[in-house]
């Protein structure tokens, strides 16, 4: 019990529509078993990013005070997902110089070109938030994922480098400390959804990852087991909703209750028949609308979503390579129909992502839209390499034990 409590990692996920906190540890078996869940609706962001600190730190605070009651812990740390359309990458390769030829590889020769592979040049207003290793070469040979041990006298490294808005992750950081929790470690949400959706298998023969947020669609290309592109497109569930609520003349809420019961991404002949009833503006508070109009309105949204992830995997130049295909998740890959209008419009293979890996509260955390807090602590727990008898803070625990910061996550997904 000891070791279990030691290895707890606490997730914030700060949504457009919710915050969801999650709380887990190493389970029996090696995987991530969550003990507490926290959830509240969203405030304060607009498009993915903060707009109102005091309202979206409110709605951080009542999600961890959730999560506190849910798992008997008290929270004083954790990692904390960020996106937007803020979000920039690149990949860089690095070279350095082995100066003793007669000896191996060492550790400290991989983080010297590692740190050699890390060095761009960025804007003053963007920080770096992710330095994760693609592959090794030794001698100019074929990659290797772990050069330690090898003997040569040149080392090439290549990383894929994530930047983000220094004010973005400045707010995000004001907001999730003044509900009285340190952020231990900012992480993108794309590489989380990742983590807890897509099987080894396709990060090998290459897959994309499209998470469809409420305000962002956010993507991670992964190809031969490594990461090699992310991007987040400001367009995603909320625009569907949006499409309805207009269109339908309805208040938003009603749009959003018929396109999570009712909608499908795709209007069937068969739906022409069917009907559903939905509050309306002006006199008549209620009207009956046929349901074959629903889907096509939501139909023409997927399309145009579905193109601009076509179009982003194109340019990256990984449309063509991508032999697994799309991973849907995030709440809006929930709507129905979605994975097959996907594989019509893009020509790819496509499957609706569900977080695998972790036990508990599985009743409640198993469905697409809890991929990305999943993904987080099981990114956290993957990232660790502190030493089991060594104390770092995070949890204040009755019944003893203590949380560690995570380092060197980039391993998490590099191919083993």
């Amino acid at each position: 019990m000891s070791i279990r409590r030691r290895n707890t990692v606490a997730a914030i996920d700060v949504g457009s529509t919710k915050v969801t906190v999650i709380v887990g540890d190493v389970g029996e078996q090696g995987d991530t078993r969550i003990l507490g869940l926290g959830v509240a609706p969203a405030s304060g962001l607009s498009r993915g990013v903060i707009d109102n600190i005091q309202s979206a730190r409110d709605a951080i605070a009542i999600a961890v005070e959730k999560a506190e009651q849910s798992c008997g812990m008290r929270i004083l740390s954790a990692v904390v997902g960020i996106s937007g359309n803020h979000i920039q990458s690149q990949n860089n390769r690095g070279i350095i110089a082995v100066p003793d030829r007669s000896r191996p590889i060492s550790s400290d020769d991989r983080a010297r070109v590692l740190e050699a592979a890390g060095q761009i040049s960025i804007p003053t207003n963007r920080q770096v938030i992710h330095v994760l290793p693609r592959g090794y070469w030794v001698e100019g040979t074929d990659p290797v994922s772990d050069p330690v041990g090898m003997f040569g006298g040149r080392l090439d490294a290549e990383t894929h480098i994530v930047t983000a808005a220094i004010s973005a992750v400045q707010n995000l950081t004001k907001c999730v400390e003044g509900a009285g929790v340190q952020v231990d470690d900012i992480i993108l949400e794309a590489l989380a959804s990742a983590t807890s959706v897509v099987q080894q298998q396709e990060r090998m023969q290459g897959v994309a990852v499209v998470d469809i947020g409420g305000a962002n669609t956010s993507i991670a290309v992964f190809d031969e087991g490594s990461i090699a592109h992310t991007a987040c497109l400001p367009i995603a569930g909320s625009n569907l909703t949006h499409d309805l609520a207009r269109v339908l003349r309805c208040p938003w809420e009603s749009a959003e209750t018929v396109k999570c019961q009712y909608g499908a991404a795709y209007a069937g002949s068969s739906m022409n028949s069917e009907t559903v009833e939905i509050q309306a503006f002006g006199t008549q508070t209620q009207k009956v609308v046929p349901l074959g109009h629903v889907c096509e309105i939501l139909q023409a949204r997927c399309e145009e979503i579905l193109e601009m992830v076509g179009l982003e995997l194109k340019r990256a130049g990984y449309l063509d390579k991508i032999a697994a295909g799309l991973v849907l998740t995030g709440g809006g890959a929930q709507l129905r129909g979605l994975p097959e209008v996907a594989e019509a419009h893009l020509g790819l293979p496509a499957r609706l992502g569900r977080p695998h890996g972790y036990s508990g509260m599985t009743d409640l955390v198993g469905s697409p839209a809890y991929a990305t807090s999943i993904g987080l602590a099981e990114y956290a727990l993957l990232g660790r390499d502190r030493p089991a008898d060594l104390p770092a803070p995070g949890f204040d625990m009755p019944v003893g034990g203590i949380f560690r910061r995570i380092a060197a996550i980039g391993r998490a997904l590099m191919p083993q």
